[in-house]
């Protein structure tokens, strides 16, 4: 092939991967500036999280109001949420009516798999083999491809066995499944299976749940948001991001920097009361920032959600079996519930402690554990995802020398900000490992990211620069900055997927901890990368 043309012409400037919430503000930014780009978009419609995640019960456990687009006030005017946390279908609304408003959707092109992505160093190009056989160049990447975008099905034998109905919830099916009278399982009780199972208990003929390890859940408390409410909200959004931009999580809710232990126990007791009733995260951000990282403070609030746990299930086993002993309250991202634990108070819904009878098999009819089998209708597999890095590790993505991202980051993963792969040169990742969107509510961080991507290339075209690449030193230091973080977080001791831990995945099991998340905040990773940018981006290389 003549590198020669099609240096000068790649197919385009930039190519995005995923048209989720990530994909779809790159695009409008890069197209504001004129630049020649498409999106590559796996499923069939625009919306990421929000298209492929259809189970009941999908929503938001970030306010509705802080989690829409800040980038255009016309839009914050236009909008109006219907719900305090939205629903799965009106957020997928709500980006359909985005991609229309800013004429986005032409594009874009859907069900398109990128298979591989070898940058060309001779060239300076990326080119990108796709499903469908066609092969594109452009001259940067764009991976928007989300955290919890890679599903993982558990590894039981017999999983194609089974002759009834079962999916993932990632795979949801399109038309709606009817539950009236059905025997169904749900397997895991992570933050999409306690969504799940507060939704259908009340649908279904019998449900039973099969827990691995129980989770430490808080009540979401959901409501609708009156057209008066609403009206008065859309007079405070400079206020609302403003208090997003401040805090650690990009939320509404700031943490409570007093010491814990010069607060006096009756103090420290009447204000989680009043958060546990409030809703969302706030008993989990707006709570004493030393829960996160002493023992002690930890135990005791971890007590408190305990007890609250006991009184709202019947039955005082039961309740022991969902109160999680290996991990305290809140060093994993906490499942927002509704009518989770009242659903256990139902003759119809049961519940399997797979640390007492572990699965054996899927069988013809159902589910065989070592002690009985079980025969279902319906099987739902809410196991997960490969976080954070699984999306990336499905392409298979080389950069100089041919280079495997995958080996690269077999043991976790290794970048400049989170933002830049030392050895995959013009590749820029607006939401990746080790990034501030990880930890924090997704659009906020994701704006951060996104616009700092696009300042970069805007300062390269500014210069005419074709290449820019992090240095392996540059790397290394933010690797051990990261890691550092790790050391004075309980969640290092966590079997969560902040810190890479998922059995359903080869190598990923419990053992060494992955540093997928940057712990410091959203202001000091904005700050840490404003500094970059402002210091022609040391720790990157041009050419």
């Amino acid at each position: 092939m003549d590198h020669g043309s099609d240096a000068k012409n790649p197919d385009y400037e930039a190519i995005i991967i995923g048209a989720g919430v990530c994909g779809i503000y790159q695009l409008h930014r890069l197209l504001d500036l004129g630049v020649s780009t498409t999106v590559l978009e796996a499923g069939a419609d625009l919306g990421g999280t929000w298209f492929w995640n259809r189970y009941p019960g999908a929503r938001f456990d970030s306010e509705s109001i802080t989690y829409g687009y800040s980038f255009s006030r016309e839009l914050l005017q236009e909008w109006d949420w219907k719900e305090r946390f939205s629903g799965q279908p009106e957020n997928l609304r709500y980006l359909n009516v985005v991609a229309e408003k800013f004429d986005l959707r032409k594009h874009m092109q859907f069900n398109c798999n990128v298979e591989s992505a070898h940058f060309d160093d001779d060239a300076t190009l990326w080119r990108l083999h796709l499903e469908d056989g066609r092969d594109l160049t452009c001259r940067f990447l764009i991976p928007a491809i989300g955290l919890l975008s890679a599903p993982t099905l558990p590894r039981y034998e017999g999983l194609d066995s089974f002759a009834g109905q079962s999916f993932h919830t990632y795979n949801w099916p399109q038309e709606p499944v009817d539950f009236a009278g059905k025997r169904v399982a749900v397997i895991g009780t992570g933050a999409t299976g306690v969504q799940v199972i507060g939704a259908i208990a009340d649908q279904v003929g019998d449900l039973t749940v099969f827990q691995r390890r129980p989770n430490w859940c808080a009540p979401l408390h959901n409501a609708e948001i009156s057209a008066e409410e609403m009206a008065e909200i859309k007079t405070r959004y400079d206020e609302i991001f403003a208090i997003c931009a401040r805090t650690p999580g990009g939320f509404i809710h700031e943490p409570d920097r007093r010491p814990f232990f010069e607060v006096p126990r009756e103090e420290r007791v009447a204000m989680w009361e009043k958060l546990y009733g409030e809703p969302g995260f706030g008993i989990w951000l707006a709570n004493f920032r030393d829960i996160f990282m002493d023992e002690e403070a930890n135990a005791e609030f971890s007590e408190f959600i305990a007890d609250k746990i006991r009184s709202r299930v019947d039955d005082p086993a039961l309740a022991e079996k969902l109160i999680p002993k290996d991990h305290g309250f809140g060093v994993q991202r906490v499942p927002m519930e509704t009518r989770y634990y009242e659903a256990y108070n139902r003759d119809n819904v049961h519940l399997v402690d797979l640390q007492e009878t572990p699965i054996e098999r899927i069988t013809t009819n159902g589910i065989r554990t070592t002690e009985r089998e079980h025969e279902f209708d319906i099987i739902v597999y809410a196991t997960g995802f490969d976080a954070i890095t699984g999306a990336y590790d499905r392409i298979d993505i080389r950069g100089v020398g041919g280079q495997s991202l995958r080996d690269k980051w077999a043991d976790g993963p290794r970048t400049f900000l989170g933002l830049q792969v030392s050895g995959f040169p013009n590749m820029i990742m607006p939401t990746g490992p080790q990034s501030g969107s990880a930890s924090t509510n997704f659009p906020r961080g994701i704006e951060i990211g996104v616009d700092w991507a696009t300042d970069l290339l805007q300062y390269m075209w500014a210069h005419d620069y074709v290449r820019e690449e992090a240095t392996p030193e540059a790397e290394a230091e933010w690797g051990a900055h990261v890691a550092k973080l790790y050391g004075i977080m309980l969640m290092r001791k966590a079997q969560g997927w902040f810190t890479g831990y998922n059995s359903n995945v080869e190598g990923h099991e419990q053992g060494t901890i992955r540093y997928l998340v940057y712990n410091g905040g959203t202001p000091k990773f904005r700050a840490r990368i404003t500094e970059v940018a402002d210091t022609d981006y040391a720790g990157i290389e041009f050419a």
